[in-house]
C-alpha cells in the first residue's frame, strides 16, 4: 500500500528484530530486580514520560510498518555498524547496572544508546517519520534519564 511517492506500508524484521533486542534487558529487569536498583522509583517527569511513550509506539510502528522504497537492501553499512556499537553500549550498562554499579556512566548507557540506535537504524533506511518519532522519544527518554536519576 502506497503512503506517498517514496514511502509504503510494508513489514521491516530488521526494525522488529531491533526493537526486541532492547526490550529484552527491560523485560528481565521487570522480572529479576537487580541489586542497588534505583530505576524502581517514581518518576518526576510524568508529562515527559506520558509523551516519551506515545512518541516510542509511534516510533515502532513507523519503523516495522512504513519502508522507502530507496532504502535499498539491508546490509552492514556504516550507520548498522553505529546501530551494533549501540546495542553494545547499551548491553554493557545493564551489565553494570546487574553488578551493582550504578551512576551517571551507567544511566546514560541505559538512556542514550538504544535511542541513538533507533536513530541510525531509522536513518540507513531512510524513514524520515520513523527518524522524527525515534529523534523525539530520544529528547523524552534523555531528560527522563537526566532529572530522575542524574
Amino acid at each position: 500500500m502506497k503512503i506517498t511517492g517514496k514511502y509504503k506500508f510494508g513489514f521491516d524484521a530488521w526494525a522488529l528484530g531491533l526493537f526486541v533486542l532492547v526490550m529484552i534487558p527491560n523485560l528481565f529487569w521487570f522480572g529479576v530486580p537487580a541489586p542497588n536498583d534505583i530505576l524502581r522509583t517514581v518518576s518526576v517527569t510524568p508529562v515527559t514520560d506520558t509523551i516519551g511513550a506515545v512518541l516510542q509506539v509511534l516510533m515502532i510502528a513507523s519503523l516495522c510498518m512504513v519502508k522507502n522504497k530507496n532504502a535499498g537492501k539491508m546490509q552492514l553499512s556504516p550507520l548498522i555498524i553505529g546501530v551494533i556499537a549501540c546495542l553494545a553500549a547499551y548491553y554493557t550498562g545493564w551489565c553494570l547496572f546487574y553488578s551493582g554499579i550504578v551512576g551517571k556512566l551507567v544511566i546514560g548507557l541505559l538512556t542514550l544508546p538504544p535511542c541513538i540506535a533507533f536513530v541510525l537504524y531509522a536513518t540507513d533506511r531512510k524513514n524520515l517519520p520513523a527518524i522524527l518519532f525515534a529523534s523525539g522519544f530520544m529528547l523524552c527518554h534523555v531528560v527522563f534519564g537526566v532529572v530522575n536519576y542524574m
